[in-house]
């Protein structure tokens, strides 16, 4: 989607980029009129919010961008300490379901920056990691620590497909201003459609400045990530939401609105 939005599909669109701890607070402070988010923000604000539909980013098993890396073996984890990213708040939430209703863990959680060079601090015996700084280590594995990709176990836990983050709209300006929210729409659609028509030009501009391979890249924006918020993802999500309510993640299972664009 990025390689489309720099090659035409921003055009109309005043964009702004930031890590998905900054997108959630800048929608929340109504500084965004439609964002990609942590789907468990929009648990957390479905009344002031509508979701997309078709659109999303999700997988079905293994993530290789959200992992746990810990000196122990989960099963070793009850009650101590995990560092977690300060970037994702969904990942936060999906771990802690993970080691609670997979593992029956109660470890203790602090959030602060980390880093792939140095990837538990010593007080710790285990960081979660996203993103970049996730795959990078998950491509860079040292010997004496165990590796946790959170989708694979989120599937083995529960058998079903995981939605990570959706698109949203602030509901007043769905309300307000449904062609310009049609037109975004449809230009996240296409430009995410448009990226996989253009895949090995995405890659090849995306090694300018990521420290990955093109093999890593392909097979992460490939077979891994999924893009359709299909009704089998929709279930996904559905579960993910009930099990962080039964864990008092969040208040209550909200109701999925969606933005009505066709």
């Amino acid at each position: 989607l990025g390689w489309s939005f720099q090659n035409g599909a921003a055009e109309g669109i005043d964009l702004r980029k930031g890590v998905p701890a900054e997108m959630n607070a800048a929608i929340c402070r109504g500084e965004l009129d439609v964002s990609n988010v942590s789907s468990i923000l929009y648990a957390r604000h479905s009344d002031e919010l509508v979701i997309l539909p078709e659109v999303c980013v999700s997988t079905d098993g293994p993530v290789t961008s959200i992992l746990l890396v810990s000196r122990l073996p989960t099963e070793e984890l009850n009650d101590a300490r995990i560092v977690l990213t300060a970037q994702s708040a969904t990942s936060h939430c999906l771990l802690k379901i993970i080691l609670h209703d997979g593992y029956a863990l109660q470890p203790r959680y602090d959030v602060r920056s980390i880093t792939p060079e140095d990837p538990i601090p010593d007080d710790a015996a285990a960081s979660l990691f996203i993103g970049d700084n996730a795959l990078w280590l998950y491509h860079h594995r040292q010997p004496e620590l165990h590796y946790y990709d959170l989708g694979a176990e989120w599937k083995k836990l529960t058998g079903k497909k995981m939605v990570y983050a959706l698109w949203v709209a602030n509901r007043q300006f769905a309300k307000q201003h449904p062609d310009q929210l049609r037109m975004a729409w449809r230009r996240i659609r296409s430009g995410l459609r448009d990226g996989f028509t253009h895949k090995d030009e995405a890659i090849k501009s995306a090694l300018r400045r990521k420290p990955f391979t093109y093999q890593q890249l392909d097979a992460y924006l490939g077979p891994v990530i999924k893009w359709d918020l299909t009704p089998a993802y929709l279930e996904g999500l559905q579960e993910f939401y009930r099990r962080a309510a039964a864990s008092h993640l969040i208040d209550y299972v909200p109701k999925l609105n969606m933005a009505e664009v066709k």
